[in-house]
């Protein structure tokens, strides 16, 4: 057809984004259906899906559109925004970040498209980077070991105080506030509080703490509206009464500030958000968790660790209980699966950037800028409540307050509303004499007077914070923090670190329940523009239009492809969704006088964070076994749920399954728990395989978590961001999450399960950009071809490796898993040396031994093309040829190029080469790979010896020395 015969709808559908977000061509696809033997994607996608699901009906959405239709329907969304600059602080402020940054790693596809580096080998960069961000909060918040890292500021309390109770010598069950603390932390703390039988008490640290019995007590410092407060006397009390101290703090502050550490806190949280991540209007943003050596064992969320490789060149990893809810399931203390990486790198480069003598400049200018502001308010006759402070200020004004925030808005500026007579104001490293100069007009305009000139200001202001208080001694002494400060040094950086690492810019990566799919380019633009990344989560809503009408119309998309009526947007992970699911459920129940309900039935193969989840929703532990195939055990399930009788609260099933199958016995399933007054809970992982073709809500399960960074193209961002939101069905919508700040949490409610009303609310337009563009078609498109890549690999290599489970005709469903434990019995070749080998190849590993110990489990999703992933199988086969030269005794166990994968440069450069195979079979096992060719930075690296000997910090300055 030339382009005389071509018509309009042609020429626009060719240009629609569905077929840039699909990686198979019609032609391709054609040929993988005649590959498994079946006439038509119709024909496929019948004996894929159980007919007993599929929906009838097509989802109520509308057509797909183009990228740059998409971008300009979203623009004005953004353009509906009212972009003020907001002083209010509450753990949230202005922030600048680096372009070099933000142009290289917040919008580089080898940094936000990278996985959690459970594999090391490949992982070097980011898990460096990682490291860097633990360094960090080492050494600023004076403690000797920090994670990499947790969700928010609010949840990292809630994980501090659980890890407390486990930790502490206090018999009590009580868990002390301050008032001082930020209101969302109080209220998340609440949250989660509740269903553990922990008895949280809010009160003075000063007066009343002395009076309680706790087991540990939360004090924030600076606190909420701004005091700086030497919380040294209250710590020591609490360890004489065998308590725990837990201080949440501000890193910019303590460049300052005396440390945590110095003061004795055993436990230090707080958010990096500052440190040029953008608020986003309530994230993401990566916080910490920061301890005593003494406690890393019992320390959530992930620590990257320093070992050593093959050649004992040190090497990163991640270390000790990184996944502790895969160890011990119902008895975990937290089930955190995804952490903030990506910001955690942010801000970790953003320290790299700008060293100790730039974050100190930045924290000394905002100090001044707030002194100058104080001294000129005084003048004014404002009343300064906070005595010692950083960047916050507390001011009376006698009945005032409200035509105070109306003169500052209308200089588009948002101050803290605190009550009738106060206001609150936070400045931050955006703040410049300007807008100090309007805040003083502001006041002046209604308490009459006339302003100070700021330079007059300036020459006039004192010291408000003690020696005493004052930071003592060298910060961010590593190298690292001192060799980048001008961007030739940091662009290099930045790109020395991401080219150590494979993400999905290189190669597929095939982890099967990960869903490594694209991150459309367009659908990221969006997250940098102004009206969407520089407003405060608790602005005031009529300054927020566009962001409400996103979320409604988000939610109104996600109900259209789970059948599901109602949706909450505030879990900032797939496991805060499975928490906040699992309390609607217990909440239901409690509202029907039924509140005795606290078991939750299990699939023995669920992931991890299931019964961890269901363990801090206060719920009891049932396992339910699988049978021979995989299924859930229907027969156990009825037993249990009859041992069990009214005191059933919940099923949790995957579904697919966690096997990789659709059970057909799903409806049976669900209308059993309900037989027994149960609730269902279909996990959300595996989404992706049903958008368009099933509908949970509609063939019976009653809530699901939806994993926005999975199925709706959210990326993984090296572990995280994620986003959980529950979809519910109508009876259980009066108990989604609450909002903190902004709602009232009554009995019989559920609090906030995040800080954020809206979660990380910066990265849903990514969402709302791809289900836009590919419309009510696209996606079901996109599910089938999902199917259709895995079914055409597991028929490619089920030749060649067992496929563990299928379906009922012969299918699977997205993934697959390989059954590599009777290649081990022939030839002693273990998974891990698979995955290691599949690094000379240039691929990422599949996911290993989950969830089952000694298989690979593969999902190539519906972007990968014919081509890669014929290239995957390609490199499969290949190994299973060498697998078997093993078996045949050609190479020795102990010596072969399975064994001593991955094979880096150095490796090669030897001058002698004793192996039994080739320089060649070792690095270019086929021949595609002398032209893309990706290098291993390390060589296998001792797992054991970095358990034994763990060092969470940067490797100290003597190995730097050489190094230009």
């Amino acid at each position: 057809m030339n382009d005389a015969e071509r018509g309009l709808d042609d020429l626009e559908q060719r240009d629609a984004f569905v077929g840039r977000h699909i990686g198979p061509t019609a032609e391709s696809q054609r040929a993988m259906l005649r590959h498994i033997g079946v006439v038509s994607m119709d024909a496929f996608v019948d004996q894929v899906v159980p007919s007993s699901i599929l929906s009838s009906e097509p989802m109520d959405l509308g057509e797909g559109c183009t990228e740059t239709e998409a971008l300009a329907e979203i623009g004005r969304l953004a353009d509906a925004n009212q972009v003020y600059r907001s002083l209010i602080g509450m753990g949230y402020y202005g922030s600048h970040l680096p372009g070099v940054i933000q142009r290289n790693l917040l919008e580089n596809p080898a940094w936000y498209t990278a996985y959690t580096p459970y594999q090391a080998e490949i992982s070097q960069g980011r898990l460096e980077a990682l490291l860097n961000f633990q360094t960090m909060v080492m050494d600023l918040t004076g403690m000797e070991l920090a994670n990499a890292s947790l969700l928010d500021e609010a949840t990292a309390a809630a994980e501090a105080m659980v890890m407390c109770q486990r930790l502490s010598r206090s018999k009590s069950d009580c868990f002390f506030v301050d008032s001082g603390c930020h209101p969302q932390t109080l209220a998340v703390v609440r949250t989660r509080a509740e269903p553990l039988g922990i008895k949280v008490v809010v009160g003075s640290a000063a007066t009343d703490l002395a009076q309680l019995d706790v087991f540990a007590a939360l004090l924030q410092y600076p606190d909420s509206r701004g005091e700086v407060t030497d919380h040294s006397a209250v710590i020591e009390q609490l360890h004489q009464r065998k308590a725990m101290a837990v201080l949440a703090t501000d890193l910019l502050a303590l460049t300052l500030l005396r440390s945590p550490g110095d003061m004795g806190a055993d436990v230090v949280i707080g958010s990096s958000q500052r440190f040029g991540v953008p608020m986003g209007y309530g994230g993401p943003h990566a916080a910490f968790l920061a301890t005593r050596d003494a406690n890393k064992r019992a320390t959530p969320g992930r620590i990257i660790g320093v070992s050593t490789d093959v050649r004992g060149e040190p090497a990163y990893r991640m270390a000790l209980q990184t996944r502790e809810q895969h160890i011990r399931r119902e008895k975990a203390t937290s089930n955190i699966c995804t952490a903030q990486a990506l910001l955690a790198i942010i801000a970790s480069m953003y320290a790299v950037y700008h060293g100790p003598e730039g974050l100190t400049t930045i924290a000394r200018r905002t100090h001044r800028l707030t002194r100058i502001l104080a001294l000129g308010l005084t003048r004014l006759g404002v009343g300064i409540e906070t005595r010692c402070y950083f960047d916050t200020l507390t001011l009376r004004s006698d009945g005032n307050a409200e035509a105070i925030h109306r003169a500052a808005r209308a200089r588009r500026i948002n101050l803290r509303q605190i009550d009738a007579d106060r206001v609150g104001v936070a400045l931050d490293e955006t703040v410049d004499r300007d807008l100090v100069a309007a805040l003083l007009e502001a006041f002046a305009e209604v308490l009459g007077g006339t302003p100070s000139a700021v330079s007059e200001l300036d020459q006039a202001v004192a010291t408000v914070i003690p020696e005493a208080l004052q930071r003592q001694g060298a910060i961010l002494s590593h190298p690292v923090f001192h060799r980048h400060q001008s961007e030739t040094a940091m662009l290099r950086y930045m790109r020395h670190l991401a080219d150590k690492d494979l993400a999905l810019d290189r190669s597929m990566i095939p982890l099967g329940s990960c869903t490594m799919k694209l991150n459309a380019t367009s659908e990221m633009i969006p997250i940098g523009w102004p009206g969407f990344c520089a407003l405060h989560p608790f602005a005031p809503l009529d300054q927020t239009q566009g962001y409400q009408d996103l979320f409604k119309a988000l939610e109104s998309m996600l109900c259209a492809c789970t059948g599901y009526d109602a949706v909450s947007l505030q879990p900032n992970s797939g496991a805060q969704g499975e928490y906040a699911g699992l309390l609607a459920i217990r909440a239901y129940h409690r509202s029907r006088g039924e509140g005795h309900r606290d078991v939750c039935l299990i699939p023995s193969s669920a992931h991890g964070t299931n019964p961890a989840s269901a363990h801090l929703a206060g719920m009891r532990v049932v396992v339910v076994q699988c049978d021979a195939e995989g299924n859930v055990d229907l027969d156990d399930l009825r037993a249990k749920a009859a041992q069990h009788g009214d005191a059933l609260a919940a099923v949790m099933v995957t579904y697919p399954s966690t096997h990789g199958v659709f059970e057909t016995t799903i409806r049976e399933l669900c209308d059993l728990v309900h037989e027994f007054g149960g609730q269902v809970y279909l996990d959300g992982a595996n989404l992706n395989a049903q958008v368009g073709l099933a509908a949970p809500g509609h063939y019976g399960a009653d809530v699901s978590h939806l994993n926005l960074h999975k199925t709706f193209c959210i990326p993984h961002g090296g572990g995280g961001p994620g986003v959980g939101p529950i979809g519910v069905r109508a009876h259980l919508a009066p108990f989604l999450p609450k909002m903190a700040v902004l709602d009232t949490v009554t009995e019989g409610s559920v609090g906030p399960v995040s800080a954020a009303p809206w979660g990380s609310a910066g990265i849903l337009p990514i969402t709302w950009m791809y289900i836009r563009m590919m419309g009510r078609e696209g996606l079901v498109d996109a599910t089938r071809v999902a199917l259709l890549n895995a079914n055409y690999i597991a028929r490619r290599l089920r030749a060649h490796y067992p496929v563990l489970y299928t379906g009922a005709s012969g299918m699977v469903a997205h993934e697959c898993i390989l059954d590599l434990r009777p290649i081990k019995e022939q030839s002693g070749v273990t998974v891990d040396d698979v995955a290691k080998r599949l690094v000379d190849y240039g691929f990422h590993s599949p996911t290993m031994s989950f969830p089952v110990a000694g298989t690979l489990m593969i999902e190539p999703t519906e972007s990968e093309s014919k081509e890669e992933l014929d290239r995957f199988c390609d490199a499969m086969i290949a190994i299973r040829k060498e697998i078997q030269k093993v078996a045949e005794g050609t190479w020795p166990q102990d010596d072969n190029p399975l064994s001593n994968a991955p094979h880096t440069v150095s490796d090669l450069a030897e001058a002698e080469w004793s192996h039994p195979y080739t320089r060649e079979q070792a690095a270019f096992p086929l021949a595609g790979l002398r032209q893309y060719k990706y290098w291993s930075p390390v060589g296998r690296i001792d797992n054991v010896q970095g358990d034994r000997n763990l060092v969470c910090s940067c490797p100290p300055i003597e190995s730097y020395q050489g190094v230009a």
